[in-house]
């Protein structure tokens, strides 16, 4: 098996210093000695025998088990060096678990409404102290918008929020649906800047109650309401609707439902907004290990598989922006927000789940620096002429949203207070 593993890493690993013990106490090294070197060893036979025949599900199980030990550097600089190298044609006996994968992919991701439920819950109803110790003070658990590379965690959520709304063009007493509201930061926000009335939505128990108890604290009970309901299940017309971090759940099998429910809840002179994770690349496979452990029933959509499905609903795109770094610089935030606490988290729950939690910060940051995860923000009306000319509107909107902010008269509270 030594011979095997030394064979299919001399042919992957061109770039970068790669040190490899086996688990016999063999030593290897990888690649042209450029970077900052890393140096990985497998604990035991089995470990390295499973990662070698199925990697893409086995190295991160190895991790969390602690059968793949990092000896220098870090999970993140390993997978640095992997996601960094030219793609080369997979050994032999890895395609039968990736046509398998892709042949059930469909199944994999079919969420009904109890399904939908289920795999939210596996995620987002986590001990709340978990997320508090990583996130922004407004708990924001999507792509921050980085203005500048020096902007902190929390002013690139907010400027986050101000540029959807910007793109949004609320007014006040409108509608506006937000589908997958998390704890509910982006709602208030909308309420609180815009005096629209926000219906957020979302299938976490955790989710729902935070939400409602902060829209209580911040006395916007009539502004932003919250309930926990399946998108499905919505009825109503709104003037806006927006999705933030939801989509990536729906399913490609359920992707002219949405769409649809959409075009039906929208009003005629209304305005969409998707903010989802996206692939540059052609359709894919969810990466195994996250199906498993991280997002069930998750799926992350090329723009070739969402736009199809928006035109079949005779909704019109008026506008597509792609952030290609900003959720890896997010990433890289909540990777070293959670590892400065990471003994509270060990003791919430364990040592395994650190590793497990820090494995998915790690390459979920990976994918987006160095693979071909970006971020599609897609806007969408009924007919023509709802939104302005050019796209001058959004910056100004965003200078006009500023304005507001800055009279408010409580600050965000920072991420740890």
């Amino acid at each position: 098996m030594d011979r095997l593993l030394f064979v299919f890493l001399r042919r992957f690993i061109r770039r970068g210093s790669f040190k490899v013990t086996t688990a016999r106490g063999t030593t290897y090294i990888f690649g042209d000695g450029s970077g900052s070197p890393v140096a990985v060893r497998f604990a035991t036979a089995a470990a390295q025998r499973a990662v070698l025949l199925d990697p893409e599900l086995k190295l991160g199980e190895a991790y969390m088990d602690g059968t793949f030990v990092v000896e220098q550097g870090s999970i993140a600089d390993v997978l640095a060096i992997l996601l960094r190298q030219e793609r080369i044609g997979a050994p032999d006996w890895i395609w039968l678990p990736r046509l398998l994968r892709h042949l059930f992919r469909r199944l994999q991701q079919f969420n009904w409404k109890s399904r939908s439920r289920r795999n939210v819950a596996h995620h987002y109803d986590l001990d709340g102290r978990l997320y508090s110790l990583f996130l922004d003070g407004d708990q924001q658990y999507s792509c921050a918008y980085f203005e500048s590379p020096d902007l902190s965690l929390d002013d690139a959520q907010l400027a986050k929020k101000r540029h959807l709304a910007a793109k949004l063009l609320p007014k006040p007493g409108n509608k506006v649906l937000d589908i997958g509201c998390g704890w509910g930061g982006l709602a208030l926000y909308l309420a609180e800047n815009t005096g629209a009335h926000v219906t957020g939505i979302t299938l976490s128990q955790e989710q729902y109650q935070r939400a409602q108890t902060r829209a209580l604290e911040r006395g916007l009970t009539q502004e932003a309401t919250f309930r926990l309901i399946d998108y499905r299940e919505v009825e109503g017309r709104f003037d806006r609707i927006v999705s933030v971090g939801m989509f990536e759940h729906v399913g490609v099998s359920f992707y002219d439902t949405f769409f649809g429910q959409c075009a039906k809840l929208l009003a005629d002179d209304g305005i969409a907004l998707l903010h989802t994770i996206g692939r540059s690349s052609r359709p894919g496979i969810t990466n195994p290990w996250i199906a498993k452990y991280i997002f069930p029933g998750g799926y992350i959509p090329a723009l070739s598989e969402v736009l199809p499905a928006i035109e079949r609903a005779r909704l019109m795109v008026t506008d597509v922006e792609i952030l290609q770094l900003h959720y890896a610089e997010t990433l890289k935030a909540w990777r070293e927000r959670f590892l400065a606490h990471r003994e509270e988290v060990e003791r919430i729950y364990d040592q395994r789940f650190v590793r497990m939690w820090e494995f998915y910060l790690a390459c979920s940051e990976m994918a987006f620096r160095e693979g071909d995860m970006v971020v599609f923000q897609i806007q969408m009306v009924k007919r023509k002429g709802l939104t302005p000319a050019t796209r001058d509107y959004i910056a100004q909107e965003e200078t006009r949203l500023r304005g507001l902010e800055a009279r408010r008269a409580a600050p965000l509270r920072l991420a740890g207070e």
